[in-house]
């Protein structure tokens, strides 16, 4: 899958419009477990700057609902809100809201002393604002986490994939790809913290622009209990 985009990527971008970014993406993400059951809540909010972090690019917040269905599989389903700001050499008319629903399957392994996250998600997408459309949207990410000697720092690695589908779809079947690199540390209370670098490539809906955003990410990560555990 991740080949068959590359290779749609290199066709299309042989005409494309470059647009060139540099973002800061800040970013929390809970997965607290309710008490001793196998139900539990996703808590998510993140606050994406552009030009360096001097201009917003987006807000996102996104609550869910987990059940881990066995030791390796946990099941989501969840609401997102999204702003979308004006940013880059070839912006939006004009800020937009979005809304969408998702459900997703996170599937964890450990093979050869790492520990390996299959996320397969699926979006529906409420898009507003001055071209307001519905779109269906699927993600495949691939994340690995190398522990160090220690095992209190980890490197942390992903690739991600999004395409878009549906009747509203026409030039950019091919939504994004996010390529990621990172160093984490494990802390206290099942919490930790990661600093790391994106190379995100998003195509535009009009299928000429591209962007390749150049995104530093900070990040905290926790599985802290909610209630008695």
């Amino acid at each position: 899958m991740r080949f068959a985009a590359l290779l749609l990527l290199a066709a299309m971008s042989l005409n494309a419009q470059v647009d060139n970014n540099a973002h800061g993406w800040y970013m929390y993400f809970g997965d607290h477990p309710i008490g001793n059951s196998r139900w539990g809540a996703h808590l998510e909010g993140q606050w994406r700057r552009a030009d360096l972090g001097l201009t917003s690019q987006q807000i996102l917040l996104r609550p869910a609902l987990n059940f881990q269905l066995n030791k390796k599989v946990m099941l989501t389903g969840g609401y997102g809100f999204v702003e979308t700001y004006r940013y880059g050499d070839y912006p939006v008319k004009s800020n937009f809201p979005e809304h969408r629903t998702y459900e997703q399957a996170q599937i964890t392994q450990k093979f050869l002393g790492l520990d390996f996250q299959n996320r397969l998600r699926l979006e529906q997408r409420h898009i507003l604002g001055s071209s307001a459309r519905y779109e269906n949207r699927f993600r495949y990410m691939l994340r690995i986490n190398i522990p160090l000697k220690n095992k209190r720092y980890y490197i942390g690695l992903y690739n991600e994939v999004f395409y878009n589908f549906g009747k509203n779809v026409a030039f950019n079947v091919f939504d994004q790809n996010r390529a990621y690199v990172a160093l984490g540390r494990n802390m206290a209370h099942q919490t930790r913290i990661e600093i790391g670098f994106m190379e995100q490539t998003v195509q535009h809906r009009d299928g000429r622009v591209f962007e390749h955003n150049h995104t530093l990410q900070v990040a905290i990560y926790s599985k802290l209990p909610v209630g008695r555990h």
